[in-house]
C-alpha cells in the first residue's frame, strides 16, 4: 500500500500555466488505473475541442468553467464529477484557477 500527499509528487508542465501531477501510476505498481491531479493558473488556456478513444472521469477540486461539446456547453464547478465517453469531443474551459482529478 501508499501514501503520499499529491504536493509531494512533482508536476510535469502540460502547457503554459498548467501543471499535471501522477499521483498513482505504473511507477506504484498500478496496472489498470491512473490517477493525475492537473491544475491550471486563470489565464491557462486548455487544448481545443479534441476527443480521444478512451473515456474520461473528472472530479471538480476547484474552479468553474464549462465543459464544450459538439452539442453546446454544460457549466460545472467545484464538487461536480464530469464523464466525457471514448470518441465524443470535448474541451474544458475554466473561470479561474482550476483543479481536477
Amino acid at each position: 500500500m501508499i501514501v503520499k500527499h499529491v504536493e509531494d509528487v512533482e508536476g510535469e508542465k502540460m502547457g503554459e500555466g498548467v501543471l499535471m501531477r501522477w499521483v498513482i501510476s505504473d511507477k506504484d505498481g498500478a496496472e489498470n488505473f491512473y490517477m493525475r491531479v492537473i491544475e491550471a493558473e486563470p489565464e491557462a488556456e486548455g487544448p481545443p475541442l479534441h476527443h480521444h478513444a478512451y473515456e474520461h472521469e473528472m472530479y471538480i477540486l476547484e474552479g468553474q468553467g464549462v465543459l464544450v461539446g459538439e452539442k453546446g456547453e454544460t457549466p460545472y464547478r467545484r464538487g461536480d464529477v464530469l464523464f466525457i465517453p471514448p470518441n465524443e469531443k470535448h474541451q474544458l474551459k475554466h473561470m479561474g484557477p482550476l483543479r481536477f482529478i
